[in-house]
Order: structure tokens, then C-alpha cells, then sequence
């Protein structure tokens, strides 16, 4: 059950409602709070309230309205906001801001990882003039091998910084500890938290309640479910966080000609359960970049709010993940394609003309 306090709702007030709740529900039932929207938001689990304590609560002066929603999670639900979410990226200095989840697809491209100074710059010149509006980049890489190339650190992202100021691309990069999530704050408009790290419990909630409400891009657990995938981000939302961004990558399979599963069936299930945008990362889903755009056109065709591109400049080269990168000319025709195919799904002329 969510509970929803008046806008400019005082402290004294707030306490009030809570202590209700408390002797309404029982003073064992675990109940938190949030703020959300310039509103006080509680949250018990459960809907187990009688008629008489539900009409009790709601006279309250200070409750805007009362949900009830069925699901595991409450807050990331379409029961507690009907509206698509749309999130503002780019509060940094330098930054050009980008809203995800509008009608227009944004594209996140850039390489793997960090390697250098010069490659960083090379290929961010390249992915803006080829189209993206985000640049991403891996200052820190969780890698299955330990002799695999790590990342440059935070020297990393200083360049990642340097990049955003001649671009004026926002920066996403990724964050793999609790204790790193203030610092990679300071560098980054979007903290990514990758498919090993979906489920590290005191990482959400450290991005959840970080001072600077960074946009978190959640990536999609290599093996989880839909509901895992929403109460991870839940876990981000209730600790104070709206302003999270789900990312399918795919999903491990049995099949080896691809490095996972894109499951994009996911893409239009999640508009109904959630309000939260989706993007798709094609890159990571197949690990071909041959595969890369067909997925691209796919994945903005099946709704995806955006797409995140692993783009090098010359991906034979890259020290990460150089078989699924595109180079920035083919970017550039995806940012075209991507373009127009959502177009063509969101005008109905189009449609009525097809059908």
C-alpha cells in the first residue's frame, strides 16, 4: 500500500500520518518513506487494511490519495503513476540535458571502455557528429577473467569529464561499489549499474540515496526475471531515487551464436507493469555487430524509449569487447533508421495507410 501526502505537507504533519499507519496496521508491519515529486510517499507491504482503517487514513488532511497495488513492487508500478516517467539526464557543468522516455529515441553510444585520453576524445567527437546524444564509456570494468583489461579508473573518469565539456554529451559510466557511488557522482550524469551488479542490494540503495539523485541506468540481471529486474529497481526508488532508467541487455540462453538473449518481448510487458523508460542495448544482447542494427530498429519498433551502443572507432582494436562494437558510420545510419522507425510507429496516418 502507498500512501501519498499533500504537496508542502509539514513535518509534524508527515509524523502524524505515519504514526496512523502504525497503529492502524500494527506497529510490526515494516513501513519506509520517501520523497517523490515534491510529495512525502509511505509504503507498507501488504494491503491487508480494513474498510474502516483505509476510510480513517484517507480523511487525514495531510493524504493526497492511498494505491493499492498487488505487485511486489509499489513505487516503479503503473498502479502508483499511470504516466510514463521521463528522466533528465545532463545537470552537470558542460552537460547539454536529454530527456529519456519522451516520444524521440535517444542514443547512448561510445566505447566499451576508457583506454586513453585520445581514443576517449576521438570517439566522442565521432559518436556526436554521428548522432548520440549520451556518451558512454567504462571507467571501471567488472570483467569474467581477472587478466582482462580493468579500466582506467578514476583517471578514467576525469577524461570522461574533459570529454563532456568539448562534446557537451552527457557522460554514463558504470559504478561496481557502494563506496564509489559518491565519486563516480561527481564525474558522471548517469551511473550505470551493470547485469552482475543488478541485485547488489546495498548498491541500489546507495544510488538510491545519493544527495545528487543521479539518474541510475539499471541494467537487467544476466539471469533475472522480470520481477527481480522491477524490485532492483524498486530498490533504488524507495531509497529516495525516482530517476531510474531500465536497460535490457539481454538474457543468458542455451545457444551459443549469440552472446545472450535479446528478449524484446520485454520491452512493451514492461510499459504495462511500469512507468519507468526503457532502452535496449543491442551490443551486449548479441555480441555480433553485424546483428547490432537489425536489433536497433527492432528493439525502437517494439518501444524502446533509447538504445546504449558500444561504438569504437576501430573496434578490431579495442581492449573490451571489440566484436559487438559498431563504428561511428554505422552508428550514424542507426541514429537514422532509429529515427525514422519511430516516426512510422507513432504517427497513425502511417498506420491506418499499412493497415
Amino acid at each position: 500500500m502507498i500512501i501519498v501526502t499533500r504537496s508542502q505537507v509539514t513535518g509534524a504533519e508527515h509524523r502524524q500520518v505515519v504514526e496512523l499507519l502504525q497503529q492502524l496496521a500494527g506497529s510490526q508491519r515494516p513501513i519506509s518513506a520517501t520523497v517523490m515529486r515534491e510529495r512525502q510517499v509511505i509504503t507498507i507491504d501488504g494491503n491487508s487494511l480494513d474498510a474502516q482503517a483505509h476510510a480513517a487514513l484517507s480523511q487525514h488532511s495531510a493524504v493526497e490519495r492511498i494505491v493499492s497495488t498487488h505487485s511486489p513492487y509499489q513505487l516503479v508500478s503503473r498502479a502508483f503513476q499511470s504516466e510514463d516517467s521521463r528522466v533528465v539526464v545532463g545537470d552537470l557543468p558542460g552537460s547539454q540535458p536529454v530527456t529519456i522516455g519522451g516520444s524521440a529515441p535517444v542514443i547512448i553510444a561510445g566505447p566499451c571502455a576508457v583506454e586513453s585520453r585520445e581514443q576517449l576524445m576521438e570517439i566522442a567527437r565521432a559518436v556526436k557528429d554521428a548522432g548520440a546524444q549520451v556518451l558512454r564509456g567504462g571507467a571501471f570494468k567488472p570483467r569474467t577473467s581477472p587478466y582482462q583489461f580493468q579500466g582506467l579508473g578514476i583517471e578514467g573518469l576525469r577524461f570522461l569529464a574533459e570529454a563532456r565539456e568539448e562534446t557537451g554529451l552527457p557522460v554514463i559510466t558504470e559504478v561496481m561499489e557502494p563506496e564509489m557511488v559518491d565519486t563516480v557522482a561527481q564525474y558522471a550524469d548517469i551511473l550505470q549499474i551493470g547485469s552482475r551488479n543488478m541485485q547488489n542490494f546495498p548498491l541500489l540503495q546507495a544510488a538510491g540515496s545519493h544527495p545528487a539523485r543521479r539518474p541510475v541506468m539499471l541494467k537487467r540481471g544476466l539471469a533475472s526475471t522480470i520481477d527481480e529486474w522491477l524490485l532492483a529497481a524498486e530498490y533504488i526508488v524507495a531509497a529516495g531515487n525516482p530517476n531510474v532508467i531500465l536497460c535490457e541487455r539481454g538474457i543468458r540462453s542455451f545457444d551459443t551464436h549469440t552472446r545472450n538473449l535479446l528478449d524484446l518481448a520485454c520491452v512493451p510487458l514492461l510499459h504495462e507493469l511500469t512507468h519507468l523508460p526503457v532502452i535496449v542495448d543491442p551490443s551486449h544482447a548479441t555480441g555480433r555487430r553485424e546483428l547490432v542494427p537489425t536489433m536497433s530498429r527492432a528493439a525502437i519498433a517494439a518501444g524502446a524509449h533509447g538504445l546504449i551502443l558500444e561504438t569504437h572507432t576501430d573496434p578490431n582494436s579495442a581492449l573490451c569487447d571489440g566484436r559487438q562494437s559498431i563504428t561511428p558510420e554505422q552508428l550514424q545510419t542507426i541514429a537514422q533508421e532509429t529515427r525514422l522507425v519511430a516516426q512510422i510507429m507513432s504517427d497513425p496516418a502511417v498506420l491506418d495507410y499499412v493497415a
